[in-house]
């Protein structure tokens, strides 16, 4: 990203945005020619600028940041099922016997506790990777999280391991929080969908295979294992960032040029458009993520759907352990499998969504007029997010009364795949749409996002799994499945308000 593509990029941002997300205009937004002490690229072809990297140091880039987020999303699985089918949640009645605990809500709690660490988490690493840089994040971070898993295997306490529980919660989403801002670093707009699709495989493979392992560490090893293994998988792919990942944010690498040329020239004046230096700077990052939250309908709605969908998927998997052990018979290690058809679909809808992103820009590129302005709106066509939504919901039809009826165990485990499936496809579209309509903070607006899909996705396990009791899984699962069928005009909703939006603010 050049100097001029920078300062277009701001523009645009300024133009859609309301002013309370934005910047305050100031001396350093003013532009080279304006100000011959404002240090950019030396020149559109500038390699040190991370857009002109070649091909392969990008995706090496990315392929890490994607093996960084593996870890943190393990612990997450624990939330979706108390009695046992995530890489912790195996282990959560040993603990309780241990601990000499017989509460049901505090073994609940246990597992929950990590996800609100994780809502909370993002409202701190999104604003300062906007300020001090990516890596910072994804090293600090993975360091935190390394430690913090330690003292979770070494505590000697319910109290402790609570406490150490909640930081894995604050430090896990450090890379998972700052990685769609790190693809938008590097990433031309048309290659971005499948950019942003390798790169989830990290997040979504990590709820895969935790419930597989943790069956079997818990059954065959102890429940203290989990952590010491999460503590030395995060140690090793964090030697191997440090040693291959580099810094992809433009101001933070020139203001580290600005800052060089400062020492070299003495000329103290040097400062780049965006001087991280200033505190109202420091303040407003601080603060986006709650504005956007609070003050942007679009990413508002976006945020709803995404947290009501991913709650009621984790309400839903919260059934597994007594349906599949109960039901079917399943053994305490066996059961963790019995997530494998929940990943699979999320993988195979986001690396479909993914491309289909892609050729949904391209195309759009292709057809619209010259000098007329991309709208992020082309990845909401209604042709390719009203089905999915559907699938969503049917799949919790099917999950629901072939569980109720007890049909063989792999009619519920391809319905549960197909609506997996459904629910990456909704979200994916909108959060695609989220990032490209605020590129310039992609990590914050990710990070209200992630703050109340967290926070519904923890917290409603804790009072749904009461419904089942009274309802039945068939009349349970139809009542998600009308509630998910709801959400659906949810992408026309946010179409609709931001071209409302652009003549308010254009």
């Amino acid at each position: 990203m050049d100097e001029t593509t920078t300062s277009n990029s701001s523009d645009d941002v300024e133009k859609t945005t309301p002013d309370e997300n934005q910047d305050p205009p100031s001396a350093s937004r003013q532009t080279a020619e304006d100000d011959p002490n404002i240090v950019g690229w030396n020149g559109p072809d500038d390699p040190e600028n991370p857009m002109n990297w070649p091909a392969r140091r990008k995706w090496i880039n990315i392929a890490l940041m994607s093996l960084l987020t593996i870890i943190s999303p393990i612990p997450t699985s624990a939330n979706t099922a108390p009695k046992g089918s995530s890489m912790f949640a195996p282990g959560v009645a040993k603990i309780m016997v241990e601990f000499n605990s017989t509460s049901s809500l505090l073994a609940t709690f246990v597992v929950s506790i990590y996800f609100i660490g994780y809502a909370f988490g993002p409202l701190v690493f999104a604003p300062l990777s906007e300020i001090y840089g990516r890596v910072y994040i994804y090293h600090g971070g993975n360091l935190a999280f390394v430690l913090v898993c330690v003292g979770a295997a070494l505590s000697d306490s319910m109290g402790m391991l609570l406490a150490f529980r909640f930081l894995m919660g604050v430090f896990g989403s450090a890379p998972t929080t700052v990685g769609v801002g790190s693809i938008i670093d590097v990433v031309d707009l048309e290659w971005r969908g499948r950019a942003v699709s390798i790169w989830a495989m990290g997040p979504l493979l990590g709820p895969c295979v935790g419930p597989v392992v943790g069956g079997y560490v818990v059954q065959y090893i102890a429940w203290r294992w989990v952590y010491w293994i999460l503590a030395i998988m995060g140690g090793v792919l964090g030697a191997i960032g440090l040693l291959l990942m580099r810094e992809t944010y433009a101001p933070t690498l020139l203001e580290r040029k600005a800052r060089q040329l400062r020492k070299e020239t003495g000329n103290q004046s040097l400062r780049t458009k965006m001087d991280t230096r200033s505190h109202k700077l420091i303040k407003l990052a601080i603060i986006r993520p709650i504005k956007f939250l609070l003050k942007t309908p679009m990413v508002t709605v976006i945020a709803l759907y995404v947290g009501i969908a991913y709650g009621i998927l984790n309400l839903l998997i919260a059934t597994f352990s007594f349906v599949y052990a109960d039901q079917y018979n399943f053994s305490e290690g066996t059961l963790g499998l019995s997530f494998l058809p929940a990943g699979i679909g999320m993988m195979i809808g986001v690396v479909s969504f993914g491309n289909l992103a892609d050729y949904l820009v391209k195309r759009a590129q292709k057809d619209q007029e010259p000098g007329t302005a991309y709208r992020p709106e082309v990845k909401l066509t209604p042709w390719a997010t009203m089905p999915v939504g559907l699938f969503f919901c049917a799949g919790m039809f099917v999950y629901g009364w072939t569980t109720e009826k007890q049909v063989h165990w792999i009619v519920p485990m391809l319905a549960v795949a197909v609506l997996s499936f459904g629910l990456m496809g909704a979200t994916m579209s909108l959060q695609n749409y989220q990032i490209d309509s605020y590129p310039a903070y992609a990590s914050s607006g990710s990070a209200a996002i992630t703050l109340f899909r967290s926070l519904v996705g923890g917290l409603l396990p804790l009072s749904g799994l009461r419904m089942y009791d009274s309802l039945g899984l068939g009349w349970g699962n139809t009542i998600l499945g009308f509630i998910a069928l709801s959400l659906i005009p949810s992408h026309s909703l946010v179409s609709i308000w931001r071209a409302s939006k652009e003549e308010v603010y254009a």
